[in-house]
């Protein structure tokens, strides 16, 4: 860059980042086409590739330092094994021997942990503004630290024992928990698809057994609402065969041609097709995120790269 001027400033396309092995080149096997960037615009949002859009810049001064700290790798870690103490500490609160020992200890352990969780939070408030509540993964912390710091005294002394969901944050903390319940929540609408078809068994099974069996078993099958019961235990398998399906076949012997083809469609196949939905919705999370996100031997240049648009925009200011 000279002065004020208009030279583009020539960087390498990470485009292909996360993206396979097509047009490698010397830098991680990627391709090395340049991209011509006018300092007179935001260099990161001209023809920079999705990857790089997508990383926060590092804010200036404090804030910046503030930020590396949060994004760091160790930082995260010392979260993490905090979350764990915490967790511990709870238990053992519910231990009325310890409690005798060491429980003014445990209560001002509990008590750092806590100022320690919400200092955290307070730090992401200031470095991100805005952008803390697009990340519902901060929602979500925001939601358990403010539950805990809620008045455990007279009427809510309850509350205390909602402490424990301090521990929740271990789902934000760790990648893995993460990506399970966002797997999880992208296969609602096909779970929801296996709830109604399960749904419509049993209705249909129920009325059938009410009919059936309703007269000689009014305990079992003697009401709509008493038949789905029924034959929610026996789909969970749960003394199915000495508690409901043999007494019944005592007196129906060909009760089983009723019972078998609905054990067969609730407890080895419809349940299956949640498996399979879940298990489904998880490999295309972990598909997206090997296409999408940089990866992890190349956060040294994604650094080196808001470093540099750091760099390109005080220069501009100069």
């Amino acid at each position: 860059m000279t002065g004020k001027g208009h030279h583009p400033i020539p960087v390498f396309d990470f485009s292909t980042i996360g993206r396979g092995n097509a047009a490698r080149g010397p830098y991680m096997g990627q391709d090395t086409r340049p991209i011509l960037i006018d300092h007179e615009q935001d260099p990161m949002t001209q023809t920079a590739p999705d990857d790089l859009r997508r990383i926060p810049p590092i804010q200036p001064g404090p804030l910046g330092a503030i930020q590396r700290l949060l994004e760091s790798a160790r930082f995260q870690q010392a979260i993490i094994a905090l979350i764990a103490l915490n967790a511990i500490t709870l238990g053992l609160e519910t231990s009325a021997r310890v409690m005798q020992a060491i429980g003014p200890l445990l209560m001002m352990l509990d008590t750092v942990l806590l100022t320690v969780f919400v200092a955290e939070l307070v730090l992401k408030l200031v470095v991100y503004r805005s952008r803390f509540a697009r990340d519902p993964w901060n929602l979500f912390d925001f939601a358990v630290i403010a539950v805990a710091l809620i008045p455990a005294t007279g009427s809510l002394s309850a509350l205390r024992a909602l402490r424990i969901l301090r521990v929740l944050r271990l789902i934000s903390a760790v990648p893995s928990m993460r990506r399970v319940v966002g797997a999880l929540i992208a296969s609602i609408p096909g779970i929801g698809s296996i709830v109604g078809l399960l749904s419509l068994v049993f209705y249909v099974f129920a009325v059938i057994a009410t009919k059936l069996f309703g007269a000689s078993f009014p305990e079992f099958f003697g009401t709509l609402g008493a038949s789905l019961y029924t034959l929610f235990q026996v789909m969970t398998l749960e003394s199915w065969s000495m508690g409901v399906v043999r007494p019944v076949m005592e007196v129906y012997p060909l009760s089983w041609a009723y019972f078998l083809p609905f054990i067969l469609l609730t407890s080895f196949t419809v349940l299956n097709l949640f498996i399979g939905i879940v298990v489904d919705a998880i490999q295309r999370q972990h598909e997206a995120e090997a296409a999408d996100d940089p990866q992890p031997d190349l956060q040294d240049v994604m650094t080196e790269l808001r470093a540099l648009r750091a760099e390109v925009q005080s220069l501009r200011k100069g």
